[in-house]
Protein backbone atom coordinates (compact mmCIF):
# COMPACT_ATOMS: atom_id res chain seq x y z
CA UNK A 1 0.00 0.00 0.00
CA UNK A 2 1.42 3.36 -1.13
CA UNK A 3 0.02 6.67 -0.58
CA UNK A 4 1.58 10.03 -2.03
CA UNK A 5 0.07 13.48 -1.23
CA UNK A 6 1.28 16.07 -3.24
CA UNK A 7 -0.28 20.17 -3.68
CA UNK A 8 0.30 21.51 -0.25
CA UNK A 9 2.21 24.99 0.66
CA UNK A 10 1.93 28.69 1.82
CA UNK A 11 -1.12 30.70 1.05
CA UNK A 12 -2.83 33.40 1.76
CA UNK A 13 -5.92 33.86 4.11
CA UNK A 14 -9.03 33.34 1.75
CA UNK A 15 -6.88 31.75 -0.96
CA UNK A 16 -7.31 27.77 -1.87
CA UNK A 17 -5.30 24.69 -2.66
CA UNK A 18 -5.74 21.40 -4.30
CA UNK A 19 -4.18 18.35 -2.51
CA UNK A 20 -3.59 15.25 -4.28
CA UNK A 21 -3.58 11.64 -2.83
CA UNK A 22 -1.57 9.50 -5.83
CA UNK A 23 -2.23 5.47 -4.49
CA UNK A 24 -0.93 2.09 -5.74
CA UNK A 25 -0.38 -1.01 -4.06
CA UNK A 26 -4.46 -1.82 -3.95
CA UNK A 27 -8.07 -1.87 -5.78
CA UNK A 28 -8.53 2.05 -5.56
CA UNK A 29 -11.39 1.78 -7.47
CA UNK A 30 -12.87 -0.70 -4.49
CA UNK A 31 -10.98 1.37 -1.82
CA UNK A 32 -12.37 4.26 0.25
CA UNK A 33 -10.18 7.17 0.91
CA UNK A 34 -9.99 10.01 3.70
CA UNK A 35 -7.75 12.95 4.88
CA UNK A 36 -6.89 13.95 7.90
CA UNK A 37 -4.43 16.62 9.05
CA UNK A 38 -2.36 17.52 12.63
CA UNK A 39 -1.04 21.13 13.38
CA UNK A 40 1.69 21.87 15.04
CA UNK A 41 0.97 20.38 19.17
CA UNK A 42 -2.62 19.01 18.07
CA UNK A 43 -3.77 15.54 17.51
CA UNK A 44 -4.33 14.09 13.98
CA UNK A 45 -8.01 15.07 13.30
CA UNK A 46 -10.22 13.53 10.40
CA UNK A 47 -10.73 16.33 7.53
CA UNK A 48 -12.61 14.31 4.61
CA UNK A 49 -13.47 11.15 3.18
CA UNK A 50 -15.21 9.80 -0.08
CA UNK A 51 -16.59 6.22 -0.28
CA UNK A 52 -16.19 3.99 -3.36
CA UNK A 53 -19.33 5.49 -4.93
CA UNK A 54 -17.72 8.74 -4.90
CA UNK A 55 -19.75 10.51 -1.70
CA UNK A 56 -17.79 12.35 0.39
CA UNK A 57 -18.41 13.03 3.89
CA UNK A 58 -16.62 16.20 5.67
CA UNK A 59 -15.93 17.51 9.46
CA UNK A 60 -18.61 19.78 10.55
CA UNK A 61 -15.81 22.45 10.86
CA UNK A 62 -15.17 22.69 7.38
CA UNK A 63 -18.17 24.67 7.02
CA UNK A 64 -18.37 23.40 3.22
CA UNK A 65 -15.20 25.17 2.30
CA UNK A 66 -13.56 21.83 1.43
CA UNK A 67 -14.51 19.23 -1.63
CA UNK A 68 -13.33 15.74 -1.60
CA UNK A 69 -13.27 13.87 -5.32
CA UNK A 70 -11.41 10.66 -6.68
CA UNK A 71 -10.42 9.93 -10.25
CA UNK A 72 -10.20 6.30 -10.51
CA UNK A 73 -8.16 6.40 -13.87
CA UNK A 74 -5.61 7.92 -12.24
CA UNK A 75 -6.23 6.28 -9.11
CA UNK A 76 -6.03 9.45 -7.39
CA UNK A 77 -8.19 11.58 -4.61
CA UNK A 78 -8.44 15.17 -4.75
CA UNK A 79 -9.29 17.56 -1.85
CA UNK A 80 -9.62 20.79 -2.98
CA UNK A 81 -10.11 23.37 -0.24
CA UNK A 82 -11.00 26.90 -0.74
CA UNK A 83 -11.64 29.75 1.26
CA UNK A 84 -8.98 28.72 3.57
CA UNK A 85 -7.77 29.71 7.10
CA UNK A 86 -4.62 30.27 9.40
CA UNK A 87 -6.24 27.66 11.51
CA UNK A 88 -6.28 25.48 8.47
CA UNK A 89 -2.40 25.34 9.01
CA UNK A 90 -1.35 21.51 9.22
CA UNK A 91 0.34 18.50 7.84
CA UNK A 92 -2.40 17.24 5.14
CA UNK A 93 -2.30 13.00 5.25
CA UNK A 94 -4.57 10.72 3.60
CA UNK A 95 -5.51 7.74 4.26
CA UNK A 96 -6.75 3.84 2.82
CA UNK A 97 -10.15 3.49 4.73
CA UNK A 98 -10.42 5.43 7.99
CA UNK A 99 -13.35 6.78 9.48
CA UNK A 100 -16.49 6.25 8.62
CA UNK A 101 -15.39 3.55 6.42
CA UNK A 102 -13.66 1.71 9.18
CA UNK A 103 -9.77 1.63 10.51
CA UNK A 104 -7.02 3.09 8.25
CA UNK A 105 -5.24 0.50 6.57
CA UNK A 106 -2.15 2.66 5.55
CA UNK A 107 -1.11 6.55 5.40
CA UNK A 108 0.71 8.57 3.28
CA UNK A 109 3.85 11.12 4.10
CA UNK A 110 1.68 14.04 4.17
CA UNK A 111 2.16 17.60 3.12
CA UNK A 112 2.43 20.52 4.39
CA UNK A 113 -0.04 23.37 4.14
CA UNK A 114 0.95 26.75 5.33
CA UNK A 115 -2.25 29.69 5.49
CA UNK A 116 -0.32 33.00 6.33
CA UNK A 117 -0.34 36.20 5.25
Amino acid sequence: VLLVESGGGLVQPGGSLRLSCTTSGFTFSTSAITWARQAPGKEREWVSGISTGGVGHYADFLKGRFIISRDNAKDTVYLQMNNLEPEDTAVYFCALGGFPFGDPRGWGQGTQVTVSS
